[in-house]
Formats: C-alpha cells, structure tokens, sequence
C-alpha cells in the first residue's frame, strides 16, 4: 500500500462515527462522475436581457417584502416535509 494511502487509512480510523459520515459524504462526491462533471463545469457566461434583470428585481423586492414562498411550504410540496 502507499505512503499516502496508509496515511489516509491512519486518519480516518481516528475519526468518530460523525466525522466518518462527512468524510464518506465527501468520497462518494468526489468519486462521482456526474458530481466531478459539475464542479468542473464552466461558469454561465450569458449575459441577462434587460427583461430577465427586471424579473430579478421584482423577485428581491417580493422576498424583502415577506412575500417569498415559506421554505416549509415549499418542502411539503415537493413531499419531502410532513404536511401539517
């Protein structure tokens, strides 16, 4: 085994059942290919139109109004929140 390898090992067996969840979390992200498709992807460049800019600045203001949709609600609509 390498160096490396056998350190890893190492650290990982000094993890607690929480740390070691993280870390799991963090390996499979990092051994998927579509997730490794995605970081590397390149940042939308497209310019807005002065239509969509507008639609922004109206979907701001409605949020700082308390206008937004309640995160609970939203949850429940896609069922993953008990309904109440």
């Amino acid at each position: 085994m390498s160096d490396t390898r056998q350190h890893v090992h190492e650290l990982v067996d000094q993890l607690d059942a929480g740390q070691l969840a993280a870390v799991g979390q963090l390996l499979e992200v990092m051994t998927d290919p579509v997730a490794r498709s995605l970081a590397s992807a390149p940042v939308e460049t497209e310019p807005i139109s002065e239509e969509e800019a507008a639609a922004l600045d109206e979907a701001h203001a409605a949020i700082a109004r308390g206008e937004g949709i309640p995160r609970e609600k939203i949850l429940r609509e896609f069922g993953l929140a008990r309904k109440s």
